[in-house]
């Protein structure tokens, strides 16, 4: 009996991993990557101050600033996006601030009244495509007229956008020059800056940032780590007590040399523009091999998110095989988000290509 009872638990298990789903819910599903958890474990027998004030985080600080071709940036790592958007946010603007978003952006939609809670009002523009115009930008500040509205003072974007775009050059450079003739920040959410700069649209580097924004972050959660993003500062004047604010709002933790040996790994030998390279390139042949298919788009794929429309009915059969995020729901057919990661491959791709092609 027990001998057919242990059989039995064994063909289970085995057939659970046999009918496993692919994972395109998120970038963020694994651990970290591999060469990430190396370094960790290399480290595990050191000890070293906290805080952020250890030899990797200063190793992993000027890492960034010779990819930014910029000694002069502060650079403060903190756990998660959210909160980093919250630190710097909160940091920059007085009580009576706020700061102009698309509708569509994270701080708008995904991060639960945050910035309303630290006492900012978010004002919304239409997205194009997950972008912001630099017309709105003008339009909203010059709605806001006097001490009976909040005053606008910073401008929000994310690169790519909630709809995997990105802003060009020209795009970027546009919005900068409004934001410094109307004496706004910019401000750019990074969480997956690695996508954008490793896109076949893109025509940015990222020492370009030094010039154009005031500070971003750069997202190390989907791109391959444990956890963490880098807070880049390069505005001088909003650099003093930076730390007080990261502390103030929980971002501070005592082993912050996990998120120092982390990025200076991500940092060495091309790290980080591989691992999004890499979900770019996965994602690229997703997409194309779906058009071959007949399948319709939300838009055109240009980083690791894409949108394809399925019937309702299919979708529904999708959901044995997948893991995705249902992203707009319409009578007769559903938009869903497939979001490609790093413990993907391209065998993991035709099957899902081949499993989608005998369900449609």
């Amino acid at each position: 009996i027990y001998f057919l009872i242990y059989t039995l638990i064994c063909v289970i298990i085995t057939k659970g991993d046999f009918m496993k789903k692919i994972n395109f819910r998120n970038d963020y599903c694994g651990i970290a990557h591999k060469d990430i958890l190396q370094a960790l474990i290399e480290n595990e027998n050191n000890s070293y101050v906290g805080y952020g004030l250890d030899e990797q985080s200063e190793l992993a600080k000027k890492l960034i600033q010779k990819e930014l071709k910029n000694e002069n940036v502060d650079v403060h790592f903190i756990p998660g996006g959210t909160l980093t958007n919250k630190v710097l946010i909160s940091h920059i603007l007085r009580p009576y601030e706020a700061v102009i978003s698309a509708d569509s952006g994270h701080i708008n939609v995904h991060e639960t009244g945050t910035i309303e809670q630290s006492g900012h009002k978010i004002l919304t523009a239409p997205n194009n495509n997950g972008k912001i115009n630099g017309s709105d930008i003008i339009s909203i500040y010059n709605s806001h007229t006097d001490e009976h509205m909040v005053k606008p003072k910073m401008v929000y974007i994310s690169n790519p956008t909630e709809f995997g775009t990105i802003y060009t050059k020209e795009e970027l450079t546009e919005i900068s020059n409004i934001c410094k003739k109307l004496d706004l920040y910019l401000y750019m959410d990074g969480a997956r800056l690695g996508c954008a700069l490793t896109s076949h649209k893109n025509d940015l580097v990222m020492s370009d940032l030094s010039n154009l924004v005031d500070a971003f972050y750069i997202g190390g959660t989907k791109n391959g780590l444990l956890l963490g993003e880098a807070l880049v500062v390069i505005n001088e004047e909003l650099k003093p007590f930076m730390r007080h604010s990261v502390k103030r709002f929980g971002g501070m933790y005592a082993k912050g040399f996990i998120n120092g040996i982390q990025f200076k790994t991500l940092f060495e030998n091309n790290l980080f523009y591989n691992i999004a390279k890499k979900q770019n390139d996965l994602a690229m042949i997703l997409y194309n091999k779906m058009c071959l298919l007949g399948i319709k788009f939300l838009m055109e794929q240009e980083t690791n998110q894409i949108f394809p429309v399925f019937k309702n009915e299919t979708v529904d059969k999708l959901k044995d095989y997948f893991l995705f995020e249902i992203w707009e729901r319409k009578e007769e057919e559903t938009v869903i988000r497939f979001v490609t990661n790093y413990l993907l491959n391209e065998d993991d791709v035709n099957n899902a290509i081949e499993i989608i092609k005998n369900i449609i």
